[in-house]
């Protein structure tokens, strides 16, 4: 009842036990299905399943290094695989298009309902009902995210911040490369060093953009 829509549940190499990915059944009608896209890319491929599958396999890694969570990465990542969509042949008709704008919309209100409570001292009442007008989320899962963001405060601002700068480190390497740029490479720089602050993430993928610019040795 007191959960989010979904949420994703790692796997055990070491035990062979797979991932899940949990969907909320709770009181169906309160689920639109337009949801549903946008949330399995976020939660399972190309976001969380495959993002931390692929860090538990980095064996030349420490245990950490491969285990850690960083939420900035982490749920940056989730969000930018929701905007890789119509790029991978999702979001094809109106309806699915208006799931993804809708989740585009809500992790804006949340940005607001963030720093509205914990820095503006917002009560919970208006949080909520600040969502509810200005979002397509249900009375209870509007509810369930208030209370979400009380507990944890700052955690939508990292989702966003996180998506933001892998968009514009993507911009960055697609400028400097050029016909270079090869959009799966850039996606296997972001994810198989293992999680990592944002800072580090940034002077990574530089440092890779400058290698891949030097010229082939003959």
């Amino acid at each position: 009842m007191s959960q989010t829509t979904a949420y994703y549940q790692p796997g055990a190499p070491e035990t062979g036990r797979p991932g899940y990915f949990y969907v909320n059944t709770y009181d169906l009608k309160s689920r639109p299905r337009w949801e549903m896209e946008p949330l399995t890319l976020h939660e399972a491929v190309p976001g969380h399943h495959l993002q931390i599958a692929i860090a538990q396999e980095l064996q030349d890694l420490p245990l950490f290094r491969r285990k850690n969570w960083i939420t900035s990465y982490g749920e940056g990542w989730a969000l930018y695989a929701e905007s890789l969509g119509e790029e991978m042949g999702f979001y094809t008709s109106p309806y699915s298009k208006f799931g993804q704008l809708t989740y585009e919309m809500w992790r804006a209100i949340r940005l607001v309902v963030d720093v509205g409570m914990h820095f503006k001292d917002w009560t919970r009442d208006a949080a909520i009902e600040f969502m509810m007008q200005n979002s397509g989320k249900t009375g209870h899962d509007v509810t369930v995210e208030i209370d979400r963001y009380i507990v944890w405060p700052g955690q939508a601002l990292a989702y966003k911040i996180g998506e933001l700068k892998i968009k514009e480190l993507r911009r960055l390497a697609e400028k400097e490369l050029k016909d270079k740029f090869n959009v799966r490479s850039f996606h296997d720089e972001v994810l198989t060093h293992g999680p990592m602050p944002l800072d580090v993430l940034e002077a990574h993928i530089k440092s890779w953009i400058s290698k891949e610019k030097r010229p082939l040795k003959s």
